[in-house]
């Protein structure tokens, strides 16, 4: 997985639907980091989780489709069996990541994702899991180290056989799909 290239397309879509108009600071996008780590802590509450098979036999379906009727059954799909679910959340949360560190001009790719020390998060509850990377978020964070934060979320996904680069790439297809600014955001 090429993180640059990943990091590039999330904040090409996030300039390009308005999400960079104003100058704001790390601690404005880590908040919002932080804001999806608990969307998806209320999801996990709800036992609400991605149906991916379902989602993948819906959009396998062979009959011909025009460009514009591939999109709006992919957003219907995807609001359907993704969308405010765990997976999705903790997607957000790598995007607006990998936005930042866009955003911030961070070297993603040099960083050894694979053999690199990560909390181990088997025997914590969800819960506990989401506070032990807020609490990378917040404490001593330092711009240069956007990639130990993505680590963590991808060493928790791991550690649930969660496909997290799937998620985060049907979210950023989702998220290109959607109206400038959602249609209603202001941040």
């Amino acid at each position: 997985m090429n993180l640059n290239k990943l990091r590039d397309k999330a904040y090409q879509c996030a300039v390009a639907h308005g999400w960079h108009e104003e100058n704001l600071s790390d601690e404005h996008f880590l908040c919002l980091v932080i804001s999806e780590l608990m969307e998806a802590v209320e999801a996990d509450r709800k036992g609400k989780h991605a149906k991916v098979a379902m989602f993948k036999e819906w959009q396998g379906n062979s009959v011909p489709l025009t460009e514009e009727t591939r999109k709006r059954r992919f957003m219907e799909d995807f609001e359907a069996f993704i969308k405010g679910t765990v997976e999705e959340e903790l997607a957000d949360a790598c995007i607006r990541l990998l936005d930042l560190a866009g955003l911030r001009g961070c070297d993603l790719d040099s960083f050894d994702y694979e053999g690199s020390d990560t909390e181990d998060y088997s025997d914590m509850t969800f819960t506990e899991s989401m506070f032990r990377i807020c609490v990378y978020v917040t404490d001593n964070f330092y711009r240069d180290e956007l990639y130990i934060l993505l680590n963590e979320i991808f060493a928790f996904c791991r550690d649930r056989n969660i496909d997290i680069f799937w998620h985060i790439k049907q979210k950023m297809k989702y998220n290109e799909l959607r109206p400038y600014k959602h249609g209603y955001k202001n941040y």
